[in-house]
């Protein structure tokens, strides 16, 4: 028979996330100088610590293992992508202008009921989502109650009007 899981602490949450990168000053340039995350500490050429806040850090950036390096082939393992939570569609709309005007190419855009997401890819191709949570009240679910996600085109000029 197969035991039960017991679920996780509510109170738990993702700390923050550590990128390799192959080149730490192009790394700042983008999650710096793009999004607008501040650094915290940096370890000379080789290790950097950025966040929202005044937080000890959200990213992690990091040349240990692939200072020069690229990024993984289609179709092997590894992270996905690294989604960034803004606090309101405003500041979310923000930050896509901010990934335009730098030149910055999406990959999509989605509308997935609970959020609206959009998809980019950093210098280093590494997955990135800029998203905003909907507050839980407007969460799509089914007649019984069940959260029912969807993923729709997400109306990006409409997004960028805010």
């Amino acid at each position: 028979m197969e035991k039960k899981s017991v679920p996780i602490d509510p109170r738990v949450t993702i700390g923050h996330v550590h990128l390799k990168v192959a080149d730490l000053e192009r790394a700042l340039q983008f999650y710096c100088g793009v999004l607008g995350f501040e650094l915290q500490q940096k370890f000379g050429a080789s290790a950097a610590f950025i966040s929202a806040g005044g937080y000890h850090h959200h990213i992690g950036l990091n040349t240990w293992e692939s200072q020069g390096g690229s990024p993984p082939p289609p179709r092997s393992t590894g992270l996905y992508h690294v989604a960034i939570l803004y606090p309101d569609r405003a500041q979310l709309a923000d930050a896509v202008r901010r990934v335009l005007a730098a030149g910055g190419e999406l990959d999509g855009a989605a509308d997935h009921g609970v959020s609206e997401a959009v998809y980019l890819r950093d210098p280093d191709g590494n997955g990135v989502e800029l998203y905003r949570d909907r507050p839980a009240a407007e969460w799509p679910r089914t007649p019984a109650g069940e959260l029912a996600m969807f993923t729709r085109e997400l109306d990006l000029a409409a997004l960028l009007k805010s």
